[in-house]
């Protein structure tokens, strides 16, 4: 890593706020949300078999917004069962915000909410010391296997939460996304290395083999403008490109030569197209179904 550069994730506000402006400017959501009307219904068709409580656990809930629609597909399939739904999330600000989002949607009172401020080795630490006999009919991690320090462990753990006909859903950026490209060039010099991993849908397919896991995959075609960041002293920009890198304020603590080398890689065909005069960085998604043999 580059000295005097320090993780975006260090400071949860800017973090948050970087984020959500990314949400804004990306088809992240919209083609998640596609996914959910077109592919959820067939992958949660058996999971509530005979059930009278459906229990589901989000790791990584975030702000809510994709949970509460993946919820309202869980109770359509099974209207008249009611849902446990488990949140770990470790921002306070997202519970926050998810509790809002919670508060102002009529029709829920079906669902149960419970959220724990914790990071997924933080729930799993508590259910190994208290020895529950957790499980789960539905598990998702949405963009979260970035920040766990074993992938391989923690794919096995939520795997042992599944209960009989469970299901668990991984969404992260495609192998063959802007990301992928700029970590393989970029990671060791970008201070996420120790509190984050530079992981792609395909590494994690990878190692669901190893372990002699049978998974599904779907793709999400998915991007991002990010016209703003090559547009001197824009605040928007300055933000995005915090994110692009998971760097606090990139722009002015990264070493002219390596922003210098990323401004440029971020017009490449490896990361980018232009469209219609603008930048379109490539977020292509994956989605990993595997389910409890």
């Amino acid at each position: 890593m580059e000295s005097g550069m320090r993780s975006l994730i260090t400071d949860n506000s800017r973090y948050v706020e970087s984020f959500r402006l990314f949400l804004k400017n990306s088809t992240e959501h919209q083609c998640m949300q596609q996914f959910i009307e077109t592919k959820l219904p067939d992958i949660i068709s058996s999971i509530g078999n005979g059930k009278p409580v459906i229990s589901v656990l989000s790791v990584g809930g975030g702000s809510g917004e994709i949970d509460l629609q993946i919820l309202s597909k869980i109770h359509a399939r099974y209207p008249r069962v009611s849902i446990n739904n488990d949140i770990i999330e470790p921002s306070p600000e997202q519970i926050l915000s998810y509790k809002e989002r919670v508060a102002k949607t009529p029709g829920l009172d079906h669902i149960n909410f419970c959220w724990h401020k914790k990071t997924s080795a933080e729930f799993e630490l508590q259910v190994n010391e208290k020895q529950q006999d957790t499980t789960y009919d539905f598990i998702h991690m949405i963009q979260m296997l970035y920040y766990v320090k074993d992938i391989h462990a923690t794919l096995k753990f939520f795997k042992t939460c599944l209960a009989s006909d469970g299901k668990l859903l991984i969404i992260l950026v495609s192998g063959n996304s802007g990301w992928s490209t700029l970590w393989k060039k970029y990671g060791s010099r970008l201070p996420l290395n120790d509190q984050c991993l530079y992981v792609t849908a395909g590494h994690v397919a990878d190692i669901l083999s190893a372990m002699g896991v049978k998974y599904q995959r779907y793709d999400l075609e998915s991007d991002m403008d990010i016209t703003e960041c090559f547009l001197e002293g824009d605040q928007n920009g300055e933000l995005l490109l915090d994110f692009l890198t998971e760097t606090c304020e990139f722009n002015k603590n990264a070493p002219p030569e390596l922003r210098d080398e990323i401004m440029h890689d971020l017009k490449s065909p490896g990361c980018s197209s232009i469209k219609h005069g603008k930048i379109i960085f490539n977020n292509n998604l994956s989605v990993i179904v595997v389910e409890n043999e």
